[in-house]
């Protein structure tokens, strides 16, 4: 079926509702029998166990861990269409979660009114028509939407907060009379979405007294979650947290996690950041936020709970070396630095090191600083380690990029909107002519990998490590003029020099590296792809050398 065929196929509601019923019934947590759980758990994959493993996460209401490894499995399988069903009933949960448990989207849903909550979702979907990079399909956004509601009215927190007082019978039979009400509704527009919601937030008011501002951002965040798992809906707190770290600081503690099963491990820390001051060390485990341990809260709520508002206070219990240690430490602004280290690595050599943890505003500046302080030490040949970078602007990256590449394309994007549609390309008069190797691996991500793939394409270094991630997508962040949080939202591809997309291919490495861990920064006792990038290195000043000749 083409978009045109798509975009104008209307769906009874009665379908859609009964396609709703299955996602949520006989699939949802909330809704499953015993022997439907050790049913599923039959038909998981034997091989990789990854279905088994997700749904042992989802009965013990891990949802964090659970989306994590669906996505995670779906990188190798992205056409398993159970991976990809277990995947959406994970993120609405874990979405809802994360929701209330923000007090900024509380706060909302608390002061916004039933025509202000309208207003959000109406300017939302046509936020999505206009610049989201496929053509919509209405019908699945309203599906997704009901899909969301109907789950929410199974999460402990969302009826503690709206229906304290409610039996779930009360709740069965609304959701009865709201099937029947619909049953008949066609949706093949904008405006069919907008009026399911409508009529779902009028129905559910009447019937159970659920305020129609709490099931109006049901739609909101399920419209969003039908489209892609890198658009978001965004709460007021998170939405300036985005824009804090685009330009280079946010409100927090000033770490960098791994999230485990029971804790939430310190990869490494900011010297002059709350953990930093306040004596966290890499490595330290934190076991419990606020007292509430993070193996019942799960990881990511628990990492959530880091955050919060400027000069509040935040109690951790940490593990450190077998010992168990509380501290206490005031949240407040951190710089981010994109440039995370520089330093020679081979001094004999003269060999260059920098490591990027990201891109952002300040990225191109700070790497310039880097490099002339590299080039007044000698340096001979240099080593850019992207590993674990997740991306962030593209300009930023192209300013990267544009410091080697002569002259050409650097990247291109995509979209259905026209003004999606750009070819960035090399601008510098000037460029490092100093002999170049790229660390990359598996969470090399988004500008990252268009970084990685312009020295690729234009043969202007080696990539060294692991395949990256292959996230070939550009999102757009665009505020909502009524509640003060935003959307982020897929608005385009983006394509290597030579044309090549990027999503589900990521870049391959010139020089492949095997890990048996995750990689770790330079300093660490083993790291086999750094070790490969400066012999790598070592090879291609030799060479230069031996051409110069």
């Amino acid at each position: 079926m083409d978009l045109h065929s798509r975009m104008i196929r209307t769906l009874s509601v009665r379908l859609l509702l009964a396609a709703t019923l299955l996602f949520t019934s006989s699939l949802c947590l909330g809704q499953t029998t015993e022997a439907q759980w050790k049913q599923a758990r039959a038909n998981a994959q034997p091989s990789t166990h990854v279905l088994s493993q997700g749904l042992e996460y989802e009965q013990q209401g891990k949802w964090g861990e659970a989306l994590s490894l669906y996505q995670q499995a779906l990188r190798e399988n992205p056409k398993d269409q159970q991976l990809r069903q277990r995947r959406t009933i994970a993120r609405i949960h874990f979405d809802l979660d994360r929701r209330y448990g923000d007090q900024s989207f509380l706060k909302t849903i608390g002061t916004t009114g039933e025509r202000k909550s309208l207003e959000v979702y109406a300017e939302v979907l046509l936020k999505i028509q206009s610049y989201y990079v496929d053509m919509p399909d209405w019908t699945e956004i309203a599906n997704y939407g009901l899909a969301s509601l109907e789950i929410a009215l199974t999460n402990e927190d969302f009826v503690q907060k709206n229906l304290p007082r409610v039996s779930q019978a009360s709740i069965d039979r609304s959701l009865l009379a709201l099937r029947q009400s619909l049953a008949n509704y066609t949706v093949s527009s904008r405006q069919d979405a907008y009026t399911v919601a409508v009529n779902t937030a009028k129905l559910m008011s009447e019937h159970l007294g659920l305020s129609a501002t709490a099931t109006t951002y049901e739609f909101v965040c399920g419209a969003i979650s039908s489209l892609d798992p890198y658009s978001a809906f965004m709460s007021s707190n998170q939405y300036s947290e985005t824009m804090s770290q685009i330009e280079g600081n946010f409100v927090g503690l000033g770490v960098e996690l791994r999230t485990n099963e029971n804790d939430l491990e310190i990869v490494s820390v900011i010297p002059k950041g709350p953990a930093g001051l306040g004596g966290i060390r890499a490595g330290d485990k934190i076991v419990a936020v606020d007292k509430k341990m993070v193996s019942q809260v799960g990881s990511e709520r628990a990492a959530d709970m880091l955050r919060g508002v400027n000069m509040s206070f935040v109690d951790l219990t940490l593990i450190r070396e077998g010992a168990q240690k509380s501290i206490r430490l005031q949240r407040r602004r951190v710089e981010i630095p994109s440039v995370d280290m520089v330093q020679l690595v081979d001094k004999q050599s003269r060999i260059g090191y920098i490591r990027l943890t990201n891109f952002q505003k300040t990225t191109s500046r700070d790497f310039d600083e880097a490099l002339w302080s590299l080039h007044r030490q000698g340096m001979k040949a240099l080593i850019v380690d992207v590993r674990g970078n997740p991306g962030g602007l593209l300009s930023a990256a192209v300013e990267v990029a544009d410091r080697f590449v002569g002259a050409g394309v650097i990247v291109s994007t995509r979209g259905r909107n026209p003004l999606e549609d750009y070819t960035h390309r090399a601008e510098m008069g000037g460029t490092w002519r100093v002999p170049l190797t790229v660390l990359v691996d598996e969470n090399s991500a988004s500008a990252s990998e268009i970084f990685a793939a312009a020295i690729a394409e234009h043969k202007r270094g080696k990539i060294v490590g692991t395949q990256s991630y292959g996230k070939g997508s550009v999102q757009g962040i665009f505020s909502l003029n009524v509640s003060g949080g935003g959307v982020r939202l897929t608005t385009a591809k983006f394509y290597s020099p030579e044309g090549n997309p990027i999503s589900q291919v990521g870049v391959k490495p010139d020089v492949e590296v095997q890990v048996a861990a995750k990689p770790g920064p330079a300093q660490s006792d083993s790291d086999a792809s750094l070790e490969m990038g400066i012999s790598v290195a070592k090879r291609m000043i030799q060479g230069q050398s031996i051409a110069g000749r």
